[in-house]
C-alpha cells in the first residue's frame, strides 16, 4: 500500500505537535501505518525542537516515504517551495496559502496512486476566508478537488466513527432555525444512500442496520409536537425500505444513543449536527474519526479543531489522529481488496453491537 497522505492544517494550530506524537508513538503492539506530513520541512523542524520532541525530520517523495518511515518523520515539501512562519495560538491568514496548498497537493497525489488516502490535520475556515478561500468548508473543499474544475462536485457526507458509535448528522453547520426548511425527504434518502454504499465497499459491511433519530421531542409525537417526522422523515425512511435499506425511524432521540439501543444499529443519522455529534463526543472524545463518505478517494480527519488556545503547549492528545491514520489505512485497504458483496470483514472491531454469532477477524487477520 503506499503511505497516507496527512495535511499540514492551521499550522499555528495543534495539528503539527500531533503529527509529531503520532510519529513517535508509530512503534508498538499496533504500529501506525506509514504516512507522509505535507508540510515546510524546515517548519516541522522547528515546531519539533520548540517541543522538546526526538523526532528526527527527513525531507523525501511519497515515493520513499515509507522506507523513511520507521527511522524519521517523512515531510513532503509543499510542491511551491513555499515557506512556513507560523508560532503557536497565533493564527495568520499569511499562511492561508500553506494551508490549502497541502490539502491540494494531498489529494493530487492519492489521486495519482501515489498515497492510499487523505487524512487531514484541523484548519480554521475563518483564517482561510479572509484570505479569499471560497468554499463554505473544509469538506466542500475537498469535493471540489475530486472532479476536474468545472463539473459538478459530488455531495459529500460527514460520519464520525469510533468502535462504540457511528454518527451521521443530516443537515451540518446550519442554525438550528434554518433546519426544518432544509431537512426534505430527498435529502435523507440521498445521505442514507451513501451511507450504505461505502459502509459495504470500504467498511466491509455487508447488511447495515441504520436508524434515523427524530428532529422534535418523542419524535413528534404522531404530528402534535411538529409535523417533519411525520411528513418528512417517515417518509424518506419508507423510501429507503422499499429500497432494501435496514433503517428505522424517526426514534426519539433522547432514548437512541444509550448502550442497548446502541446494540440494535451500526449507524444513526440524526437531522442536526449537536443530535448527532453531542453523543458521540461524550462516550469517545478522544478517539472519535470523521470519516468523509461519498468522495471518490478516502478521506479521515481528527474529531477536533485546531485548539489555537493550548497549541505548543504539550497539551494536545494525539489519540484521534492515531485513530484517523488506523482507520485511514483499514478503509484503503478495504478499498484495494474490492471486497464483494458479500464480504463480512468488521474492521477495528468496528460494530461492537452486532449479533455475536456473526464472525468477527481480529484485526490482524481481517485483511
Amino acid at each position: 500500500m503506499p503511505p497516507l497522505a496527512l495535511t499540514l492544517g492551521d499550522p499555528a494550530g495543534i495539528g503539527p505537535e500531533l503529527a509529531l506524537a503520532a510519529w513517535l508513538a508509530r512503534g508498538g503492539t499496533h504500529p501506525l501505518p506509514p504516512f507522509f506530513l505535507v508540510a515546510d520541512p524546515a517548519f516541522v523542524e522547528r515546531a519539533a525542537d520548540r517541543m522538546g520532541l526526538p523526532v528526527p525530520v527527513a525531507e523525501i517523495d511519497p515515493e520513499t516515504a515509507a522506507e523513511v518511515f520507521p527511522r524519521a518523520l517523512p515531510v513532503v515539501a509543499l510542491p511551491s517551495g513555499a515557506t512556513v512562519a507560523a508560532l503557536p495560538g497565533r493564527p495568520d491568514s499569511v499562511h492561508a496559502g500553506a494551508v490549502i496548498e497541502s490539502i491540494t497537493a494531498a489529494v493530487g497525489w492519492v489521486k495519482a496512486g501515489r498515497a492510499s488516502a487523505v487524512v487531514t490535520n484541523p484548519i480554521a475556515k475563518y483564517v482561510l476566508t479572509r484570505a479569499g478561500f471560497a468554499h463554505p468548508g473544509h469538506t466542500e473543499f475537498l469535493a471540489a478537488l475530486a472532479v476536474p474544475p468545472g463539473l459538478e462536485p459530488p455531495k459529500p457526507v460527514m460520519m464520525i466513527w469510533s468502535e462504540t458509535l457511528s454518527v451521521v448528522p443530516v443537515t451540518i453547520h446550519v442554525a438550528l432555525r434554518d433546519v426544518p426548511a432544509l431537512l426534505t425527504q430527498d435529502l435523507v434518502v440521498d445521505t442514507a444512500r451513501t451511507v450504505v454504499r461505502d459502509l459495504r465497499a470500504r467498511f466491509g459491511l455487508e447488511k447495515p442496520r441504520l436508524v434515523l433519530a427524530g428532529l422534535n421531542p418523542h419524535a413528534g409525537e404522531a404530528g402534535t409536537i411538529g409535523t417533519e417526522d411525520r411528513d418528512v422523515l417517515a417518509p424518506a425512511v419508507a423510501r429507503l425500505r422499499a429500497e432494501g435499506i435496514d433503517i428505522r425511524g424517526p426514534l426519539p432521540a433522547d432514548t437512541l444513543f444509550h448502550a442497548r439501543a446502541r446494540e440494535t444499529y451500526d449507524v444513526a443519522l440524526a437531522p442536526t449536527h449537536d443530535q448527532a455529534l453531542i453523543p458521540i463526543k461524550t462516550i469517545a472524545f478522544d478517539e472519535g474519526v470523521n470519516v468523509t463518505l461519498g468522495l471518490p478517494f478516502i478521506r479521515t480527519s481528527p474529531d477536533h479543531g485546531t485548539a489555537f488556545d493550548i497549541a505548543g503547549q504539550g497539551l494536545a492528545r494525539p489519540d484521534s489522529l492515531i485513530a484517523a491514520l488506523r482507520l485511514a489505512d483499514r478503509l484503503a485497504r478495504n478499498a484495494g481488496l474490492g471486497l464483494p458483496e458479500s464480504a463480512e470483514v468488521i474492521p477495528l472491531s468496528l460494530y461492537a453491537g452486532r449479533r455475536t454469532d456473526m464472525r468477527h477477524f481480529d484485526p490482524d487477520d481481517e485483511l
